[in-house]
């Protein structure tokens, strides 16, 4: 077994009756919605999914991003992209924002029906005049097309990662807006040479979420957890459809 997965087996994995609040955090939401079987291989069984390339530059762009929006964060001013779209808002000066952004901290919440702990990493916090926190992700990408909607399927998980995150703040107290934004920066192609360095496009695109889906989703998770059965595969799951593929091809062992 590869080096990988004798890492994945020894972690923390769910223990059904063990009387310590276990951790699952908004990736692992997402994971169950895309395919409770994989959930549960990972977080039961601790066989998860291979890991996927890491997307450097993207982390890049978040960082700055960051360091960009807290500059105007200590100031007390407002964005030249809130001002642009015309928004009510400025970077909220929270006391804990910088422990809500940090990965495996993050914004947490004891959901006690199910002594499980729900946590999720948001990228920025705005606050309007009204005193509404405002919940504010970060995007990248490098596509030919303006970026002005999301209008595609599989960015509905974006739309989930920001209710989510509206959901969790809203249950450690905060009066959190509907409507959150998404910052999106499109990598320019079209430029006459690179001369070391990478423009973007950058558009702010408003979602209204609504978050009444994550508590019996979050039911239905922890159900999973404590079954003794191995789940449905998705039938959309690509992982799930390899695996399968790859058993009915093997050739009869002796």
């Amino acid at each position: 077994m590869s080096e990988y997965y004798n890492a994945k087996r020894s972690r923390n994995l769910y223990k059904p009756g063990a009387g310590d609040p276990f951790k699952i955090s908004r990736s692992k939401i997402e994971l169950f919605i895309e395919c409770p079987r994989c959930f549960y291989l990972d977080r039961r069984l601790g066989v998860g999914r291979p890991p996927g390339f890491p997307f450097n530059l993207n982390s890049a762009v978040d960082k700055l991003l960051k360091k960009e929006f807290d500059i105007v964060r200590k100031s007390g001013d407002t964005h030249p992209l809130i001002e642009k779209y015309g928004v009510d808002a400025v970077p909220a000066a929270h006391a804990m924002l910088d422990e809500w952004r940090e990965n495996f901290k993050g914004v947490q919440y004891f959901h006690e029906p199910t002594n499980l702990i729900i946590t999720g990493a948001i990228d920025d916090l705005w606050q309007s005049s009204k005193g509404e926190y405002i919940v504010v992700d970060y995007k990248s990408t490098s596509k030919e097309e303006e970026i002005i909607a999301l209008d595609k399927a599989w960015q509905d998980g974006y739309k989930r990662q920001m209710e989510i995150y509206q959901w969790l703040l809203r249950h450690n107290g905060l009066k959190v807006s509907d409507t959150g934004y998404f910052v999106y920066c499109n990598g320019k192609t079209d430029m006459a040479e690179f001369n070391a360095k990478l423009e973007f496009a950058i558009t702010l695109i408003p979602y209204t979420g609504k978050d009444n889906w994550v508590e019996k989703t979050i039911m239905d998770l922890h159900k999973c957890l404590n079954s003794g059965d191995l789940p449905q595969a998705s039938v959309n799951c690509d992982y799930c459809s390899y695996r399968s593929a790859a058993e009915t091809a093997r050739p009869a062992l002796p």
